[in-house]
């Protein structure tokens, strides 16, 4: 029994890392396919990977676009888009990006994003800091 139990210990202490990777993939995913619909202006498509909290600030696509444009442009048209750091805590994913913008420039990203009722992810934060710039 004993054994059994310790067994089971080290079965679920292997699992966590698993799983937590396994989001920090997903996230990647999610995080890339949305700075691909920005690429071809599919503004339906990137809106759909933000969470309700952000989709409720910009009620459609457009005005998501219009935001993201005009407050994001580094995210909406870069040169590179390199994933670094990571970190979950209770189901939150925060994930580093490393960006070059259009003019060379290079800037960090920090996403947030947070699960949903579907068992879903979505983006519910970024936010942008020129590289060499303090918070």
């Amino acid at each position: 029994m004993r054994q059994l139990l310790m067994f089971l210990i080290v079965l679920i202490g292997l699992a966590a890392p698993v799983s937590a990777a396994d989001d920090v993939a997903a996230a990647r995913a999610i995080i890339s396919a949305q700075a691909d619909a920005f690429t071809r202006d599919d503004g339906a498509k990137a809106y759909g990977f933000a969470a309700p909290g952000i989709q409720g600030m910009f009620t459609d696509p457009e005005s998501f676009m219009s935001m993201v444009r005009n407050a994001y442009a580094p995210v909406y048209r870069h040169r590179s888009f390199e994933f670094t750091e990571s970190s979950t805590s209770g189901g939150t994913i925060e994930q580093k990006v490393r960006i070059v913008d259009a003019d060379g420039v290079p800037w960090d990203a920090l996403y947030t994003l947070e699960p949903q009722s579907d068992g879903s992810l979505k983006i519910s934060g970024c936010m942008l800091l020129k590289v060499g710039q303090g918070v």
